[in-house]
């Protein structure tokens, strides 16, 4: 497995920018799908963007357009640039590591989350 950390949130205003970073340590981190879930206080956690070794990605509806993910295979890391930032952005992002999927049951490894706020 992999060990996941995620950097780079805080509080931002509404149409504002933030970039996450995820570091990852462990063997084998090039054979996982990475993405990225959030979860505001009250709901259940929800995927928002995944991307495979070759690049290919994939998002939620309530980000396309607004968030890009990448990863660079060399550094071992995930990035999660977020555009247009809207309050219910609001939440804790996660990094997971898993298969192609979108629920958060088909990833095996998971970062401690990092808060990202948007104000309106």
């Amino acid at each position: 497995q992999v060990q996941l950390v995620e950097s780079g949130g805080g509080l931002v205003q509404a149409g504002g920018s933030l970039r996450l970073s995820c570091a990852a340590s462990g063997r084998y981190f090039r054979g996982y799908i990475m993405g990225w879930f959030r979860q505001a206080p009250g709901k259940e956690r929800e995927f928002v963007a995944r991307i495979n070794l070759s690049g290919g990605t994939y998002y939620a509806d309530s980000v396309k357009g607004r968030f890009t993910i990448s990863r660079d295979n060399g550094k071992n890391m995930v990035y999660l640039q977020m555009n247009s930032l809207k309050p219910e952005d609001t939440a804790v992002y996660y990094c997971a590591a898993g298969v192609w999927s979108s629920q958060p049951k088909d990833f095996i490894s998971w970062g401690q989350g990092t808060q990202v706020t948007v104000s309106s």
